[in-house]
Order: C-alpha cells, then sequence, then structure tokens
C-alpha cells in the first residue's frame, strides 16, 4: 500500500467513496502516477512531482491540485457548478462532487504542466 490508499483505507463512508473515485480517475489517466507525499500531504505523484491530493476536512473535501494555473483554467466550471476554490484548493463535499469531466481536465492540465516542466 501507498500513503494515499492508507489514507483512503482510514475513511468511512461517502467521504472514502468520493476521496476513491478521484484517485482512482486520477490513477485511470496517468497510469504512471505513484502514490508519495506532496508538501506533506497523501498524494499522487507523476515524475517525481507531486499530481494531486485529496483530503477530507471539517465542513469539506479539498482537492489540491498543487499548481494556481490548473485551478484558474477550470475556475469558470467551478463557478458554475457552486465550487468553492481558491488558488490552490478546490473544496467539494461527498453529496456536492466534483463532475467526472472537472475532474479529468484537472488531473489532465496538471500532468501535462508537469510534463512541460521538465521538458525544459
Amino acid at each position: 500500500m501507498g500513503e494515499l490508499t492508507d489514507y483512503i483505507a482510514g475513511l468511512d463512508g461517502p467521504d472514502r467513496d468520493a476521496v476513491e473515485r478521484i484517485r482512482g480517475r486520477a490513477a485511470a489517466l496517468v497510469p504512471d502516477a505513484e502514490e508519495g507525499l506532496g508538501y506533506g500531504m497523501p498524494a499522487l505523484t507523476y515524475r517525481g512531482r507531486p499530481l494531486l491530493s485529496v483530503q477530507v476536512a471539517k465542513a469539506h473535501i479539498g482537492y489540491y491540485p498543487f499548481s494556481p494555473a490548473v485551478v484558474d483554467a477550470v475556475h469558470e466550471e467551478l463557478d458554475a457548478g457552486g465550487f468553492d476554490w481558491s488558488k490552490g484548493t478546490v473544496r467539494f463535499s461527498a453529496e456536492h462532487p466534483l463532475p467526472e469531466e472537472v475532474v479529468t481536465r484537472l488531473v489532465v492540465l496538471r500532468r501535462d504542466e508537469i510534463d512541460a516542466a521538465l521538458a525544459r
């Protein structure tokens, strides 16, 4: 097991399902992703860089793409869906999950950002 898998195993019910759904989607989109840490949080990493973390907080679930540019690229969809966000976090709940197409864009944009940075 890895850090993110262990973290998810400690969650219960709908929150666990919501976090696992994002982890599963990210793993399908970026099969080379590995479990590790990103800024001290259980995360998926890609090519040695943090790809994403998903953490349950008291009042929400936070999606951390480790990139303000990635959040900015999807801010219109987030606003239209009624999601709260800041430059480094997207907040949602198990009852109001991120749509799959938004998760896909967040993951792919961050993967592409990592690839571009490493190509320089």
